[in-house]
């Protein structure tokens, strides 16, 4: 029976993945963040259904032999402007949602079935396989991920604003609906970008996990932010480092961090709460 995890030669298998390192350190701060607003503004739905739209996108390239990375990028925008703008509210939207989730995924599966290649390829669509990716789609990647971050720090403090309390944002005059088109296009790139490093199936674990964990331990929104994004990055570098050793893809040992991370922030939480109970009640 061969070892789960072998590290011979593991420093050049390291330098050989240096750039997706750097790729995937990125896409944590950027998860990170867009992880922050998904969490303020409820929409954990969304980003699965989103990603079925993306791997639809991703599956349907790699049968055209189109690049990968586009095709996910135009899948995730559809799904991103058709829950946007059909879905104003929540009930509404989670419909739009659970009708979206189940024929992105078929239409998916369906080009998969049809793709002649190499199976890993198809397989890579659900699970990840960012140790794989060449440097165009590094670059295509990190390139994405750069406009994500520069828009979400231009509209930083109205789509904060926005998510926590959109009534009053929109009684002080704050354009509530296009900031949410925005945010949801902006959420529709980063999960294109996700789904090429932990798959379509476990990009929650890169999108929700790390924020849900931070909120857990603190509830200032930069501490906040900043908390997720350092959750994200260590996950995604370090499953990455932990896929160079090991015969199978990256997104379990992304998904098991992250888990893990949040695991030791909900007992943090729980404890802190404990102990400002305690202090109540045993004041005069």
């Amino acid at each position: 029976m061969s070892p789960l995890f072998d590290f011979t030669d593991y420093g050049a298998l390291v330098s050989l993945v240096s750039s997706s390192l750097i790729a995937g350190a990125l896409l944590g701060v950027v998860g990170g963040l867009v992880g922050v607003f998904v969490m303020a503004r409820d929409l954990p739905f969304a980003v699965h259904g989103i990603s079925e739209l993306s791997f639809a996108g991703a599956a349907g390239a790699l049968l055209v032999g189109a690049d990968v990375v586009t095709g996910s990028i135009v899948g995730s925008l559809i799904a991103a402007l058709l829950i946007g703008l059909l879905g104003s509210r929540a009930r509404e939207r989670n419909s739009v949602i659970g009708v979206l989730m189940p024929f992105g995924l078929g239409l998916g599966i369906l080009f998969l079935a049809l793709y002649p290649g190499r199976s890993a390829n198809r397989f890579g669509l659900l699970t990840g396989q960012v140790v794989s990716v060449d440097t165009p789609q590094v670059v295509a990647l990190s390139a994405v991920a750069l406009v994500v971050l520069a828009a979400l720090l231009l509209v930083w403090r109205p789509l904060l604003f926005a998510s926590v309390d959109e009534d009053v944002a929109t009684a002080r005059g704050v354009p509530v609906r296009t900031l949410s088109l925005v945010f949801m296009v902006l959420l529709a790139l980063t999960v294109s970008i996700a789904v090429q490093t932990v798959g379509a199936l476990l990009v929650l674990a890169l999108l929700v996990t790390p924020a849900a964990a931070a909120l857990r331990v603190a509830s200032d929104p930069l501490v906040v932010s900043l908390l997720s994004m350092a959750f994200a990055v260590v996950s995604i570098v370090g499953g990455i480092l932990l896929a160079l050793g090991a015969a199978i893809p990256i997104s379990p040992y992304v998904t098991t961090i992250s888990f893990a991370i949040y695991l030791v922030c909900r007992g943090i939480g729980h404890r802190r709460r404990r102990i400002r109970t305690a202090d109540v009640g045993s004041r005069p």
